[in-house]
């Protein structure tokens, strides 16, 4: 779909939906997330910019207590169409009683997997009350050697994630099955974060995600 849109726009000039847009405006976008979606933000963005106004959150959503004591904040007065969002590595992560990051060994998770799935739920509870349809992310995998966490994690977290979704009626993005396979090429070695190629290719995958989701 996104394809055949540049190439659409590549040989006229114009976005395919140039002419229904002229009188009306564009629909409303929020990404919320962390460090992961700092860096697939743009590129989405980029991607979208003839069909949506996309914003991200001020800054770093961090973990799932956060996004409850910011989600006011970050939806303001905007009627969004779209709320594409996610919370895990901040919650996973190895922390100690004064929620700084510790070796593994050290520390204990900041947001144990059972008050992370209720706390998910409240804030897809509130999420819903903005009448946007939602999109929730999967988090993305946890390598050997980070160091502050858990190899495997994320897919602990993710089944109670989905389970939350699931109750909910929510669509899913699954980044962490697309990131699986082609981890070694896309994520940095001993490192939960991706390089260039890899913020791109998630960009991609939560563009055309949310595109689905305005052309329903």
């Amino acid at each position: 779909m996104l394809m055949a849109k540049e190439i659409y726009r590549a040989l006229t000039g114009e976005s395919a939906a140039d002419t229904m847009k002229e009188q009306a405006a564009l629909p409303n976008v929020l990404i919320i997330g962390d460090s992961i979606s700092i860096g697939y933000f743009p590129p989405a963005r980029e991607l979208l910019k003839y069909d949506a106004v996309v914003v991200h959150n001020p800054g770093n959503a961090q973990h799932t207590r956060f996004g409850l004591g910011k989600l006011n904040e970050w939806l303001g007065q905007t009627e969004w169409d779209v709320i594409h969002f996610n919370h895990g590595l901040h919650d996973l992560k190895y922390v100690d009683e004064n929620g700084k990051n510790v070796p593994v060994e050290k520390g204990r998770p900041q947001i144990p997997i059972e008050q992370y799935e209720k706390n998910l739920d409240e804030l897809v509870k509130r999420l819903k009350k903005s009448g946007a349809e939602l999109i929730f992310a999967t988090t993305t995998p946890v390598p050997n050697g980070t160091g502050i966490r858990v190899k495997g994690d994320a897919k602990k977290y993710n089944v109670a994630a989905q389970r939350v979704m699931k109750k909910h009626g929510v669509t899913v993005n699954d980044l962490y099955s697309f990131a699986m396979p082609r981890l070694t090429k896309i994520q940095r070695p001993q490192n939960v974060h991706f390089n260039q190629t890899g913020s791109f290719q998630l960009g991609e995958r939560v563009a055309g995600a949310i595109l689905e989701k305005l052309e329903q």
